[in-house]
């Protein structure tokens, strides 16, 4: 999601409470787009990649800059290096 001033780790920890309880594995990547890419090409047959947070918007939040960054754009580019073309 957007930051903006918050500690991206603390964001993070909040949302690990529910994973902790049930002792789910995780990976923490706090840059977005390697998160996206890593998620992409670790999915094995069967698997479900669900990229939250961002949806339609075309830029993130850090601090007080706002950068050019569609979640979309990194998911299609990491499925084409797959052999996707839709």
């Amino acid at each position: 999601d957007n930051p903006r001033s918050e500690d991206p780790l603390a964001i993070i920890n909040d949302a690990l409470v529910g994973l902790r309880r049930f002792d789910t594995p995780h990976i923490i990547e706090l840059d977005r787009e390697k998160a996206i890419r890593m998620a992409i090409e670790q999915a094995g047959p069967g698997d479900v990649v669900l990229i939250a947070g961002k949806g339609h918007e075309p830029y993130q939040t850090l601090r007080e800059r706002t950068i050019d960054f569609d979640d979309r754009e990194v998911a299609r580019e990491v499925l084409r290096g797959f052999g996707y073309r839709k």
